[in-house]
């Protein structure tokens, strides 16, 4: 596969760097993206508690654009576990209390494939969706999985979801032993609106962390249910398992953030049930929906 030439510029998709076609991340991208799950300059901790860390980074380019890293420490979950839960999208509609629906659309290789996602935002804020192109990578006893977005001629934006823009997100799953490991999580997420600070703030000082927690509680959790639901069906593992249909890269366009609809919820207040930590894209701590 083709390298493309080093740069001293920070580095996210190749895609939304400048390229108007569409390309599945090579090893270069993956390096990147590992390099900056690695990086510490330019990054305020926000949150440091039980294991879970999390990172914000303005984008002074464009006060709309928001950076966070979440770092957690699984000192009972094995890396190979975390991977296959943050793929077994069957698993995801069962943990992930934020997901109003997501599906696979189609796949590009064998490491990579097209997905929706909607999700939940703190209300009053309207819900969202994205869809992505998402590869993956395992490096020895470590794994990457990240995502940009796309557009898909048969899945254009919603009247009832406001489209999102992932310019830059994924995980970085480093092993520390038999049974343990370190999640990272970066996002560089265009919500396409500008977010009151009561949205930010509670992002990273209570969102992520819960998000984080929650991810981990379904990982302690998946072997035992993965034993009663299609055991065996991993084709993030075995491609040739994948029941999704071929797609070609030209049928896919890069998603430009500019051409969306911006809404303007910066004066939105948050609402009485979300200041008494109810619903609305928190979700419940109630396991029971995972056995």
């Amino acid at each position: 596969m083709e390298k493309p030439a080093a740069s001293s510029e920070p580095q996210g998709p190749r895609p939304v760097l400048g390229r108007e076609s569409v390309q599945v991340p090579d090893d270069q991208d993956f390096r990147s993206f590992r390099s900056e799950c690695e990086a510490e300059v330019g990054w305020n901790l926000t949150y440091s508690k039980a294991g879970v860390s999390v990172w914000v980074q303005a984008v002074e380019m464009d006060r709309t654009l928001h950076k966070i890293k979440c770092r957690m420490e699984c000192l009972d979950v094995p890396a190979e576990t975390l991977y296959d839960v943050l793929h077994d999208i069957e698993y995801r509609k069962k943990w992930d209390s934020n997901v109003i629906e997501t599906f696979d659309i189609a796949r590009l290789t064998v490491n990579a494939d097209v997905g929706y996602y909607s999700w939940r935002c703190p209300k009053p804020l309207k819900n969202r969706d994205v869809i992505t192109l998402r590869s993956w990578l395992p490096m020895g006893t470590d794994y990457i999985i990240m995502n940009y977005s796309v557009k898909h001629p048969k899945y254009p934006p919603r009247k009832d979801l406001v489209r999102a823009v992932s310019i830059q997100t994924g995980y970085l799953i480093q092993s520390t032993g038999p049974k343990s490991c370190v999640i990272t999580y970066l996002a560089q997420v265009d919500p396409k609106g500008s977010l009151p600070k009561w949205v930010v703030n509670k992002s990273s000082q209570f969102l992520a962390p819960k998000a984080m927690k929650k991810m981990y509680k379904a990982c302690v959790k998946y072997p035992e249910w993965k034993q009663k639901h299609q055991p065996h069906f991993k084709p993030w593992l075995h491609p040739e398992q994948s029941p999704l249909p071929s797609l070609a890269l030209s049928e896919l366009s890069v998603q430009h953030a500019d051409s969306l609809e911006n809404i303007d919820e910066s004066t939105v207040a948050e609402s009485r049930e979300e200041r008494a930590g109810g619903a609305g894209g928190e979700g419940s701590d109630d396991d029971t929906s995972l056995t």
